[in-house]
């Protein structure tokens, strides 16, 4: 006699539960899986710009504008992003050794405050090499530190040098133009002591137009150091000093024959 076996509704809904159940098991481990593999790549693309910050936006070696609006952010993480800072910096240059209009060596220096424009990043980021970040490693006192930098760091560190360059040359450039002072000068000419305000102002000029390749903007520049140098200060101190004898005698005389003419 054969036997017939029968299956009941209940062990048909059980098998296949067990079946959704291993099937969405496989499903959300997959999802796990490609969530892990893929959050790295998610993360990289956000951003915190603070106040006078910015990012410049490349994707995959062209450019694509640049990002400006502060708070946190989230970007295409296959743009490579390049962080530049838009606050204002000062440069204090050492006095320098030139020759002024009638070749005496003086001492010179210049205080100058400058910042990337908003409107030309792109000068700042790609007109200006920057090195790649690198490690440097300082011997002091017998011990060894190293110290990495950033690559917005080395980007600002370059755009420093070449305005610390480029002031320089600019400095030099004026101060050739003008005498030290009026005793030098020809008469109804600019000396370098007696008329700060219009040196300063060309001084300005000169430094705008040699940083303007690199989106740079000069907030002030003024000289804020002048003196002859220490090889022929003290015969300039003494060619003064004579200077202002003479200046005194021509005014005696100029009164005793004024005193004369009265009588």
């Amino acid at each position: 006699m054969q036997r017939t076996t029968q299956t009941t509704p209940a062990s048909k809904s059980s098998s296949t539960q067990a079946r959704l159940s291993a099937a969405s098991l496989f499903i959300i481990s997959i999802i796990s899986i490609i969530a892990i593999i893929a959050s790295p790549v998610i993360l990289s693309g956000l951003m915190v710009i603070e106040p006078n910050q910015a990012r410049v936006l490349v994707f995959f070696g062209k450019y694509r504008g640049n990002f400006l609006e502060e708070g946190f952010w989230w970007v295409n993480p296959f743009m490579s992003v390049k962080k530049i800072s838009l606050r204002a910096r000062n440069l204090n240059a050492e006095p320098i050794k030139v020759n002024d209009k009638m070749g005496n060596p003086i001492m010179i220096g210049l205080v100058l405050v400058w910042k990337v424009k908003t409107e030309e990043i792109y000068k700042a980021v790609f007109n200006i090499d920057a090195p790649k970040p690198a490690t440097t490693t300082q011997t002091s006192n017998g011990q060894t530190s190293i110290s990495v930098k950033s690559a917005s760091e080395m980007r600002m560190d370059a755009l420093a040098n070449f305005v610390a360059v480029q002031s320089d040359a600019a400095l030099r450039q004026v101060a050739g133009y003008y005498a030290y002072d009026n005793n030098s000068a020809v008469e109804g000419e600019l000396s370098l002591r007696s008329n700060a305000d219009e040196i300063n102002e060309q001084l300005e000029q000169k430094l705008t137009e040699r940083l303007d390749m690199a989106g740079i903007e000069v907030i002030e520049a003024r000289i804020n150091y002048l003196a002859y140098a220490p090889e022929i200060a003290a015969v300039m101190l003494r060619r003064r000093q004579a200077d202002a004898i003479i200046s005194a005698r021509e005014k005696i005389v100029e009164g005793a024959v004024s005193m004369v003419k009265m009588a």
